[in-house]
């Protein structure tokens, strides 16, 4: 029989091993010189994280945070109603949420008055949305002229703007000259009288004020008795009351386009 490759090589392995079918036995490895840390391995495994960008995260958290809760607290602000002044519209420890975005403004001028000779610059203030109007509920810091308790931030009605001439007259509220019907918010029979600042019984709104009273007009510090408030003391509009539950909801606004008579 002729020698091939493949002959040689069978011949080969059987001069080595008679039984060429006997199963190959494999010797176990060595076991490592040193015993293997699972935890080493893992740690290496994974990146490192430096201590660096743990302490970034930390502070960009704490800002966004920050910057949300500003962000929420100059539109929004809650309030807590002391007193009965706003009665029965509004009664004591209520919790309302002020809408201070609706009365933003600023003044043009405030830049230019920093350049020398225009420290004099009058105001030139910018509402972006609307200034307070007649019957709107406002929160404002009471003014100096409010002599029972200053510096302490009220809530009050909005009767007249800035222009209107506000009459008390028997008990009865008129605007340039016609009757305010008020029946929607006061109780029937409900008697506005002078006192204090209005004893005249009428007041000429100037520029940058409003006139407001309490719903409670036998209970309330207001314009009667420390006239016009400043535009700058209000602070927002009264938007939404959450507080007791049962008292949940929007606050509402009369119409007096088509409430008020001649």
């Amino acid at each position: 029989m002729s020698s091939t490759p493949l002959r040689d090589r069978i011949d080969q392995r059987a001069h080595h091993d008679p039984n060429p079918l006997k199963p190959t036995l494999l010797e176990p490895a060595p076991p490592p010189e040193e015993p293997l840390d699972l935890d080493e391995a893992a740690a290496k495994s994974v990146p490192q994280r430096r201590g660096w960008s743990v302490v970034k995260e930390i502070i960009e958290t704490v800002v966004f945070v920050l910057l949300v809760f500003f962000i929420v607290r100059g539109l929004l602000q809650n309030f807590r109603i002391e007193g009965s002044s706003m009665f029965p519209t509004m009664h004591d420890q209520q919790y309302i949420l002020v809408n201070k975005a609706l009365y933003m403004h600023f003044d043009l001028n405030a830049p230019l008055r920093l350049l020398p000779g225009r420290g004099e610059l009058e105001q030139n203030v910018v509402y972006p949305f609307r200034k307070p109007q007649q019957g709107d509920i406002v929160v404002f810091l009471a003014p100096e002229s409010a002599h029972d308790e200053p510096d302490k931030d009220y809530i009050k009605r909005v009767i007249g703007i800035e222009g209107d001439k506000v009459t008390l007259l028997d008990g009865q509220v008129y605007v340039n000259d016609q009757l305010l019907d008020e029946s929607e918010y006061l109780d029937a029979g409900t008697q506005t009288n002078c006192k204090g600042y209005a004893a005249t019984c009428t007041v000429d709104v100037p520029a940058g004020h409003v006139f407001v009273m309490g719903d409670n007009r036998n209970n309330s510090s207001d314009s009667r008795e420390w006239g016009p408030l400043p535009l700058d003391n209000v602070i927002g509009k009264a938007w939404l009351s959450y507080w007791p539950k049962e008292d949940w909801g929007i606050v509402q606004t009369p119409n007096y386009e088509l409430s008020t008579d001649q």
